[in-house]
């Protein structure tokens, strides 16, 4: 969403949840239940003011390398995600790889560390772009040079993150977790100015999650849990909780429903299903913010599903972390 530079957040999701490996590179692989995972994400937002922001990611990761560490295990994954944003048809395309190594601590902790390294293009329109010299006192006249230092409508970079991430579980009841990570570790060059006019760099990205997972009754899994990030002098914080219904015997369908609040920004819906091992989920965001006034409390919808799943050929002798299920 950036063309020179901006204190707005990057490209995030309500559901940060159900992204994880745009979330941090230590979620990789970071599947207590299960051998692999495959994902996609779609958000539509701001569409009654104008020209919409549509982001859509797909992502997956998968455990290796089980039998060749001593309670431990390899993560490997990557993601696709895509922005475009505003007038200008703003397009952000970045492809990124992971990888992150997970260790029990003993028999009830798990610790895992993860880098990233992704690909970024940009491009921008600049034939629906108007600028204030293009102004000739009726309307604005594109056959006018806009006289902007534009070296490029096309660009592109190579992005760092790494990542840490913590799991206690203190029982077959009760799960805890939390994560930190850093992206755009090496601040790369962002710019569609000349050097002269602008030099930005992307700032870091520092984030930071909490969750807890707890069983109720046999009956309900509930997970409190809270995201906050920071880039530059904007913060983003989601606080909420979300809830998975047993809907018959051993968890294989479950109805979900959940709240969230982004902090000073939007009330946050949530609503799904899932049956075996594919889950369904859709949130809305509802404008309670100064925006509201403009866009009367509409924000943003999200789409989330995923799959897991196990390999057929999964050793007898793979590690299975205690988790809490049905």
């Amino acid at each position: 969403m950036l063309v020179s530079k901006s204190d707005g957040q990057y490209l995030h999701f309500s559901q940060y949840f159900n992204a994880p490996l745009v979330v941090n590179p230590a979620n990789t692989g970071f599947n207590p239940d299960y051998d692999f995972r495959i994902g996609g994400n779609y958000r539509s937002q701001f569409a009654n003011l104008g020209s919409p922001y549509n982001t859509m990611s797909i992502w997956g990761d998968t455990k290796l390398l089980e039998d060749r560490f001593e309670n431990g295990w390899l993560g490997l994954g990557g993601s696709v995600l895509k922005d475009v944003a505003g007038s200008g048809s703003l397009s952000t395309t970045t492809a990124t790889a992971t990888i992150a190594y997970h260790q029990m601590l003993g028999y009830n902790s798990l610790l895992s560390g993860g880098f990233g390294l992704g690909y970024t293009n940009k491009r921008i329109d600049l034939t629906k772009l108007n600028f204030d010299n293009q102004w000739n006192g009726e309307f604005f006249d594109v056959a006018v040079p806009s006289n902007e230092p534009f070296v490029t409508n096309n660009l592109s970079f190579l992005d760092l993150q790494v990542g840490l991430n913590y799991a206690y579980f203190a029982s077959e009841d009760l799960y805890i977790n939390a994560g930190v990570s850093i992206m755009h570790l090496n601040q790369p060059r962002e710019s569609f100015f000349n050097t002269a006019s602008s030099n930005y760099q992307i700032e870091r990205r520092y984030t930071t999650f909490f969750n807890v997972n707890f069983k109720v009754q046999d009956l309900w899994i509930v997970n409190p849990n809270i995201y906050v990030s920071k880039m530059g002098a904007a913060w983003e914080t989601v606080l909420g909780l979300n809830a998975n219904r047993d809907l018959g015997e051993n968890g294989a369908q479950q109805l979900i429903v959940g709240m969230y609040y982004r902090l000073n920004d939007a009330l946050i819906p949530m609503f799904g299903y899932q049956v075996n091992d594919l889950r369904f989920t859709i949130n809305y965001d509802a404008t309670i913010s100064t925006l509201g006034n403009l866009n009367g409390t509409r924000g943003a919808y999200e789409l989330s599903i995923i799959k897991t799943g196990v390999f057929p050929t999964r050793s007898s002798s793979a590690i299975r972390c205690p988790t809490v299920r049905f």
